[in-house]
């Protein structure tokens, strides 16, 4: 019965992180492709547009390329996200269960080494997924290729002009992410923790962690019940957006490499930047210390309000899986 419980719990977790990651990407992801073209854009190269700011190159994107440009990438985006998210909460809880075994709880070490255990795992999963997105994502009327018509256009044309290995390009720098999220996820249970900490210090009863941060379903029912749960999202919002940011400032330089070695290569053949070490060593030469934080003021208004959504969501989703569970 216990093994049952785990298996549920595992399950539980994989979708609610699933769900979560779709109302992420779908929410934000014009500010990502915004985020890739800063990312890529080294003064050097003349495939893509010169933006000015983020809402210069909203609307530039949106007067030039229209709806399309902004969400170009969209179908690959969806789908890494939605796998990533939904592997690396089943692959977070498992391992924390594993670590959890005669401990009364997880000290941040092991929530560090749960969350990079489950962050390496589907790096080397998705990792052909970003690729194609950022691809398609930097792709502009100026570009000099033929344009990849879409997801599976992109695969078979990569496959056929680079071979299997082009499909992991960045995974070194995407490796490294990894500790994106485990920053990530070790700052969001360790805020929660005080949290609820302080909140069982305001409150009378022995109420478990999970009711104090608003896990009870029956909170819906009427007026009152409103309002905890509206409290308790602002928590969860509060708590997703402070643990992203430490966690952006923190990795990505990373991020910048990884965009940089995915850009397709020129009409040649010939690839931009040959590993990572070329694509810091340029960076470092050409632009200076801000040329590794390039787009980060997109990708903080696309993350910091997206893992605000992706937490509320997760939690939620999780909540109404534990009531359906209860139920039956």
């Amino acid at each position: 019965m216990s093994a049952l419980k785990t298996v549920d719990w595992q399950w539980q977790n994989a979708v609610a992180g699933s769900v979560a990651g779709l109302a992420t990407v779908a929410f934000s992801h014009p500010l990502d492709v915004v985020r890739t073209r800063f990312q890529v854009s080294d003064g050097r190269t003349s495939n893509l547009p010169l933006y000015k700011n983020t809402p210069h190159a909203l609307w530039t994107i949106a007067r030039t390329e229209g709806l399309r440009g902004l969400y170009a990438g969209f179908y690959p985006a969806v789908l890494g996200s939605t796998i990533s998210w939904g592997l690396y909460f089943f692959f977070y809880s498992k391992a924390k269960e594993r670590y959890s075994k005669g401990r009364a709880e997880l000290t941040p070490g092991l929530h560090l080494a749960s969350a990079a255990e489950a962050g390496a795992l589907v790096c080397f999963c998705t990792n052909p997924l970003w690729l194609v997105k950022t691809r398609l994502q930097l792709q502009t009327p100026l570009h000099q290729n033929r344009p990849y018509s879409g997801l599976y256009d992109a695969v078979r044309t990569i496959l056929k002009e680079e071979g299997w290995s082009a499909l992991y390009k960045g995974l070194v720098p995407g490796l490294f992410l990894v500790t994106h999220g485990a920053i990530q996820f070790t700052a969001y249970e360790e805020l929660r923790k005080v949290v609820v900490e302080f909140r069982s210090a305001d409150s009378e009863d022995d109420s478990s962690a999970v009711e104090l941060l608003g896990h009870s379903v029956s909170l819906y029912s009427d007026d009152h019940t409103f309002y905890c749960i509206s409290q308790n999202t602002i928590d969860y919002a509060t708590l997703g957006a402070s643990s992203k940011l430490a966690a952006i400032l923190l990795t990505y330089p990373f991020q910048v490499i990884r965009s940089r070695l995915q850009q397709r290569p020129s009409k040649g053949g010939i690839p931009i930047y040959m590993d990572s070490w070329h694509v810091v060593k340029e960076t470092a030469r050409f632009e200076g210390f801000r040329g590794f934080y390039r787009g980060i003021t997109p990708n903080m208004l696309k993350n910091v309000p997206a893992a605000s959504i992706t937490f509320i969501v997760y939690e939620n989703v999780l909540n109404m899986l534990k009531y359906a569970r209860r139920k039956d």
